[in-house]
């Protein structure tokens, strides 16, 4: 017996797609923008002072900041309409261009804050850049690999060289937040992968153990480390970083001081507008403006795993996985220390701080996950238009979850091209 349905006609389907469909994730979309908005908003008013000081005119930092998300804007609109497999023939290179931009920096870079990370007077950052390549070159790698990654050779020995080569040179500089940044979205890709559990845990001891090396042999990390530890038993013995955050989070209160009424912006706050860019929200916006920044990125975490979920092969859905981890990951950090939740990392917040490699980068992400959602949604509405298929007795394969946490059939936590067409037995 075999029965079968009506797919809808031409002529419906338009109609469905055009009331319906969406050519890609418009929540994201929402988020990234009001994330954008935000920042501009409040790049402005921490840098206002300063500019008219050292420029003579209140708004010069704020229109660079404009340039940049322009540039970004046009970097988001391309990687939108790019497809993602492209990615599989760019990554080499674009990864080559990396290591020697890296490799650059350390020669002929500027020195800033007794660190050499950047070109152009700090304008361009490759270790911003080098974060999303490290991502793309992983998920291309993984991707290819399939289950072979559970197998030494093939799995944990090229990823601790492939992650190391680009740590050490980050080190290097030194960035040890950025360094941090790229282990910790690396370990998550190479675990939703499917590495097997004694591989995370190698990795896991591998890397708390080369940290602790790390931070022992830095003056800076170590400094960092004692301040967070004397800070967690009392607030004063924190560092002055630290402790001005607090400052400006409790003049803000509930509903903040008013947009522009900082006070702790003016010379008592380190880098208001970079690092510490949330405790100025805090100050001007009160608990109120934290916790619509938050929603923001919750808003954005949540459609960036959503389409991780949905996406069906494997390249586009630790692509879409590792660039909302990252982007996760960098908010939580900057959020987590300027709270005094953990020791202080230089991490930017993303499309809030002012800075121009880290917005264009970031919004290249974001277009990756567009197009990547918009694929997805394509192909979807492709298969919509297919005649239905036809059930038997012995009935048809169930479509694999992309994600596989159970992993009972011992195969990888993300579903392999093929798996969708292999009949039950």
């Amino acid at each position: 017996m075999t029965t079968s349905t009506t797919p809808p006609t031409s002529s419906e389907q338009p109609a469905r797609k055009k009331a319906l469909g969406l050519p890609m994730d418009i929540l994201l979309l929402v988020a990234v923008g009001g994330l954008l908005a935000f920042g501009l908003m409040m790049v402005y008013s921490s840098t206002f002072d300063w500019s008219y000081r050292q420029y003579g005119d209140p708004s010069t930092i704020f229109w660079r900041q404009v340039q940049w998300l322009g540039v970004g804007l046009v970097a988001l609109f391309i990687t939108s309409r790019m497809k993602y497999q492209w990615w599989k023939t760019l990554i080499v290179p674009v990864m080559g261009l990396t290591l020697i931009a890296l490799l650059g920096v350390l020669l002929i870079g500027t020195t800033t804050f007794n660190a050499q990370r950047s070109f152009f007077q700090g304008s361009v950052q490759p270790s911003e850049l080098a974060k999303l390549v490290t991502i793309i070159y992983l998920a291309v790698w993984l991707a290819s690999k399939g289950d072979k990654i559970r197998e030494m050779s093939y799995g944990i020995i090229p990823f601790a060289l492939i992650v190391g080569v680009v740590t050490g040179l980050i080190l290097l500089q030194p960035d040890l937040s950025a360094a941090a940044t790229v282990v910790i979205v690396s370990t998550l890709m190479f675990f939703i992968a499917g590495a097997d559990i004694l591989q995370m845990v190698l990795v896991a001891g591998v890397g708390s153990a080369a940290a602790w090396a790390v931070v022992q042999a830095s003056e800076t990390g170590r400094a960092r480390l004692t301040d967070y530890l004397a800070g967690v038993q009392d607030i004063t013995q924190a560092s002055w970083h630290v402790q001005q955050a607090a400052i400006a989070f409790v003049n803000g209160g509930i509903f903040g001081r008013g947009l522009g009424e900082s006070r702790q912006k003016f010379g008592f706050l380190p880098t208001p507008h970079t690092d510490s860019i949330f405790a100025i929200i805090g100050e001007e916006l009160g608990l109120v403006g934290c916790l619509f920044v938050i929603a923001l990125f919750v808003a954005l975490v949540w459609r960036g795993f959503k389409i991780a979920s949905v996406a069906r092969e494997p390249l586009g859905a630790l692509l879409s996985a590792g660039i909302i981890s990252w982007v996760a990951i960098e908010a939580l950090i900057n959020i987590a220390v300027m709270v005094g939740a953990m020791p202080f990392a230089g991490n930017a917040l993303p499309f809030i701080s002012y800075g121009g490699s880290n917005l264009v980068v970031s919004l290249i992400g974001m277009g990756t996950l567009l197009n990547i959602s918009r694929v997805e949604q394509e192909e979807s509405l492709q298969r919509k238009t297919r005649p239905a298929p036809t059930y038997t007795a012995r009935g048809l394969a169930k479509p694999n979850a992309a994600f596989n946490f159970s992993r009972r059939d011992r195969r990888g936590r993300l579903s392999r091209s093929g798996d969708n067409d292999r009949p039950e037995r």
